[in-house]
């Protein structure tokens, strides 16, 4: 298997005002995208990808002249890979709001002519999952072979399920939740108040005085960043080994400096995580796409009653959670899962145990990676018979 090699991102711009959920609206926009494989004869073949929270369109394949810039999910999509380009034509979209191309608070305010900042409109997920099908339109895909993401991109296709049921033929979610809990709001709280309570966050017109509030993303990425991992996984890679201590190849304390600097490998490991986010990140994205998060709840619409949110779907489904994903734990996913059942829908569940917590979604878990091979691997089955029979 390689990867799908040097990939080139394409700009899309829309005149035409997008409302949002907030009663707000962008006047225009554009959206960054990427496209890996040849979209067949009848657009039956197209996937769509959903990214996470720091991720975006760049998904598989690196850039010319930077082969270090490798895609997200780059060992998920590609020739031979579990979702095959020599079988799929994948669509990664990066969603508005963000900090990799797509219109965000970076960008000129055509009001102002000056950054958004802090003045962006609030977007939530189902804003994301309608400018995603104008895209689409533009494309000339009427429907999706699939739609797939990971964690909160999982929580877009659960979207697109629920807002566009004729225009995906399955719905591919990993890792993900139907909404958040108390715990997790309370951890995307505590990474925004790192941000705002920084005093170069200047009320998210930072861009005007020429700084970043680092201090504040670098806080908020190790707290999130602790999310995503799980106990035993930091236990293995960190353990409690005192950096200098172990440098000296003793174990005594005595005549150690004790303070409250770098003293931990797993302290070492998180500001270098809060250090590096900080250098590509943007500040006003962060609180965004945290607050997009906390926000998606389509079950809130029909009583909290998840059953009768899924009634209108007509997808067919394959979720798969991690049992040490202690963010989005399986019980979550579950949920999801009886409340597809309850509507007879079609479901293929996974629950892998993997160490990795959260982030197992991104690794090369075998069991995971052959459950999605297996499951695109029907999904190409069914788009070539279909293919030929609309030949006929």
């Amino acid at each position: 298997m390689s990867s799908i090699g040097i990939v080139s991102p394409q700009a899309m711009a829309f005149a035409e005002p997008l409302p949002l959920q907030s009663g707000a609206s962008l006047r225009e926009y554009t959206l960054m995208y990427e496209t890996y494989g040849t979209l067949n004869a009848d657009k039956s073949n197209a996937v769509l990808i959903c990214h996470a929270l720091n991720a975006s369109h760049h998904v598989a394949g690196w850039y010319a002249g930077d082969p270090k810039n490798v895609g997200w999910w780059d060992n998920m999509v590609g020739p031979g890979k579990p979702v095959d380009t020599n079988r799929f034509f994948v669509i990664g979209v990066n969603n508005l709001g963000s900090c990799f191309g797509s219109t965000g608070p970076m960008h000129a305010n055509p009001a102002t002519g000056k950054p958004y900042g802090a003045a962006f409109p609030v977007v939530t997920v189902e804003d994301w999952v309608t400018a995603q099908a104008r895209l689409a339109d533009r494309l000339g895909i009427g429907q999706f072979a699939a739609v797939m993401g990971g964690s909160l991109g999982g929580m877009q296709a659960l979207a697109w399920s629920i807002m566009y049921p004729d225009r995906l033929r399955h719905c591919v979610v990993i890792a993900s939740t139907p909404k958040l809990s108390a715990q997790n709001i309370a951890f995307n709280d505590v990474a925004r108040q790192a941000i705002l309570s920084d005093p170069d966050y200047h009320g998210g017109d930072f861009y005007e005085h020429g700084v970043v509030p680092k201090n504040g993303l670098k806080v908020a990425r190790m707290v999130g960043h602790i999310t995503y991992l799980s106990d035993d996984d930091m236990a293995e890679k960190f353990g409690r080994k005192l950096r200098n201590m172990a440098e000296k190849g003793g174990a005594e304390t005595v005549g150690y400096k004790f303070g409250f600097g770098i003293d931990f490998e797993i302290e070492s490991y998180l500001r270098y995580q809060g250090d590096k986010f900080a250098t590509y990140f943007d500040a006003n994205t962060y609180l965004l796409i945290t607050k997009a998060l906390d926000y998606f709840d389509p079950a809130r619409l029909h009583d909290g009653n998840l059953t009768r949110t899924l009634a209108k779907t007509t997808a067919k489904f394959f979720l798969a959670s991690f049992t040490t994903d202690w963010r989005f734990s399986p019980e979550r996913s579950r949920e999801i899962v009886q409340a597809l059942l309850a509507n007879r829908r079609e479901v293929t569940y996974a629950e892998i145990d993997a160490p990795h917590g959260h982030d197992a979604f991104l690794l090369e878990d075998p069991r995971y990676m052959g459950m999605v091979r297996a499951y695109f691997g029907q999904i190409h089955g069914e788009t070539a018979a279909g293919s030929k029979g609309g030949a006929a």
